[in-house]
This record gives C-alpha cells, structure tokens and sequence, in this order.
C-alpha cells in the first residue's frame, strides 16, 4: 500500500438505539468517539419483520379513493 493516501482506521464506539455499545474499528470520526445510531438492526422493520409504511395507501389507492365512484359507461 502507498503511504500518506489512506484514512486513518481507529476504534470508536457504536451506540445502538436500545443503549447497548460495543466497539470497532473505523475511519468515521476520530479515535475514541461514538456513533449514535438512529435506526439499526433491533428497531428498523426491515429486520423485525413490521409492516412497511409504503405499502399502505400508495398512489393507486389514493387514485381509486378518489375516483373510484365515476365510470366510463354512457347513462
């Protein structure tokens, strides 16, 4: 490897949303500091198997609430 061109790799420590912290080695920040986490692996529904906020209420549901009384036929 060339000297001089690569970050620097350091231990810092990952806060986790439950509290839990545990160290590991990383180019963010500097050398001791901790990551505080917003969304991870115990609370993101991706992983706890929630349901998904998108699903509910998309644009053809939105579209047929809206619309869904008219028709195309000749009275």
């Amino acid at each position: 490897m060339k000297a001089e061109i690569h970050p620097d790799y350091h231990m810092i420590k990952i806060q986790m949303t439950d509290g839990t912290v545990y160290e590991t080695r990383s180019t963010w920040g500097k050398e001791g500091d901790t990551m505080t986490l917003e969304i991870d692996p115990t609370s993101h529904p991706a992983w706890t198997g929630g349901t998904r906020q998108v699903d509910q209420g998309g644009r053809v549901a939105q579209f047929n609430k809206r619309f869904g009384g008219l028709s195309l036929t000749k009275k």
